[in-house]
């Protein structure tokens, strides 16, 4: 199976579901990389924003949004 095959089906779980796997990955990314693991605090912290961004979705935005509203207020400044 290709990356983007795979990538096709990811996309259709629900939103806990592909946070837990990119978490995941990124464990292992870091693994092999053989960077540091995060501290339990810091894993901690991770954890806890993560639990309150889905258990408030509805105040989530998008990067895209946030980026270009951050572009916009500096663009205002000059």
């Amino acid at each position: 199976m290709s990356a983007t095959e795979l990538y096709e089906q990811v996309k259709n779980l629900p939103l806990a579901e592909r946070i837990e796997l990119a978490h995941r990955l990124c464990e292992d990314i870091a693994e092999e990389q053989n960077e540091p693991d995060l501290t339990s605090a810091q894993r901690a912290e991770l954890d806890r924003r993560a639990e309150r961004a889905l258990a408030h979705s509805d105040r989530c935005r998008p990067l895209e949004d946030v980026i270009s509203d951050i572009e916009a207020k500096f663009r205002a400044r000059k």
